[in-house]
This record gives structure tokens, sequence and C-alpha cells, in this order.
């Protein structure tokens, strides 16, 4: 049964090499547990039916046996009542009877035999099914924290790239740092030096009150006072 076939193949396959194929896991045994339930319900509606014919043999064998059993009874009734030829009559149906209840028997045998392999199959196929829907559970939990970590590593290396572009600002702005302090310094350099020069050359100009004093001296004697 190519139904048996597919579950089988699934079950004794490892599930995570088929996985490790696919683009999305979880989708790909999402399918494959929709394949196997279509496969179940074909799987319960075939052993429904084996289990109904188990049901139908069983009842006919059953009636048969109810009737030879009557058959056994009227036949001692009518030896009773001294009816021989009543008796045999009966004895005759109740060896029909018995000879169709070997064919009965024979069908219902093999019904039963079906029925119980084919509710084997279906109760294994559940099982599967089961053990199948746990590992998917399984299997889209992995998924799930797998893209989170996907997510967090891209996340991570974007804060590492802005980490190395701050840090790149940091030794731009200590640059800039350093060049406005050394113009800083050689301003001040300059400033003091101008400053020493400006100092000593005073040492030797004539004192702005003493040339003054001189002009009134010279007005004073020009004016004969």
């Amino acid at each position: 049964m190519g139904i048996i076939s597919r579950f089988r193949d699934i079950m004794s396959a490892n599930i995570n090499a088929l996985l490790d194929k696919a683009e999305d896991p979880a989708k790909m045994i999402d399918q494959y547990l929709r394949d196997l339930e279509s496969d179940l319900g074909k799987v319960k509606a075939e052993t429904a039916a084996i289990m109904a014919e188990e049901t139908r043999c069983k009842r006919e064998l059953t009636e048969c046996n109810e009737e030879i059993d009557k058959m056994q009874k009227y036949a001692e009734k009518a030896v009773m009542a001294g009816n021989d030829s009543d008796a045999r009559q009966f004895l005759t149906k109740k060896a029909q009877l018995t000879e169709k209840q070997a064919g009965l028997q024979q069908a219902y045998d093999l019904a039963a035999a079906n029925a119980s392999k084919m509710k084997q199959m279906h109760d294994k196929l559940v099982s599967d099914m089961d053990e199948l829907n746990a590992r998917r559970d399984a299997i889209k939990a992995k998924v799930a924290v797998a893209k989170t970590q996907e997510k967090m590593n891209k996340l991570g290396a974007s804060i590492d790239g802005a980490a190395a572009t701050m840090s790149k600002f940091d030794r731009a702005e200590a640059a800039a740092n350093k060049m406005l302090d050394e113009a800083n310094a050689m301003a001040e350099l300059n400033k003091s030096a101008g400053s020493d020069i400006d100092t000593l050359a005073s040492k030797y100009d004539e004192p702005a009150s003493a040339a003054v004093d001189d002009e009134l001296a010279a007005l004073k004697a020009k004016m004969g006072l």
C-alpha cells in the first residue's frame, strides 16, 4: 500500500537531513503532516470498511450457528413426538447449514485477521502522527530561535559598525583638539615674544611727559616770560 510506504519512508528517514535541504523547515514539515493526514484519512476509511466486513461476516456466522442450533432442537422435538420424517428434514437442513457454516467461518476468520492487521496499521499511523506533531513543534521552536539569533547577529553587526564609526569620530575629535591646543600654544608663544620686545623698546623711548615740559619751556622763552 502506497500510503503505508510513505509513512514508513517518513518515519525511517532522517528528518533533520531532509529539513537541512529545505528553505523553510517549518513549512516543509507542515506540508509533510498535511500529506500524511490526508493519507491517514484514507487509511481510516479503509480500516472502517474492513472492520464493517468483519462485523457482517460475524453476524452471518452467528445467525448460521443459531439456525443450526434451532434445527437441532426441532429435530429432537420431532423425534420425541415420534415424527421421524420431520426430524429427518430438520437434520437435513442442519447439515446444509453446517456446510454453509464452514464457509462463513473461513470468511469470518479472514475478515477478522484483515481487520486486526488494518487496525494495528491504523493505530501505528496515528502514533506516528502524534510523534511527528511533537517533532513538528520542536522543529518550529528551533527555527524560531534560529531566526531570532540571526536577527540578533545582524543587529550585533550593526552595533559593532556603529561603534567602529564612533571610534573614528573619537579619533578625529582628538586630532582636532590636538591641533587646536597646538595652535593656541603657538599663539600664546607669539604673544609673549611680542610683549617682551615692546617692553625692551620702551626703555629707550622718551617719556611723553618730558617732551611736553620741554615744549612748555620753549614757549615761555619765546614769549619772554
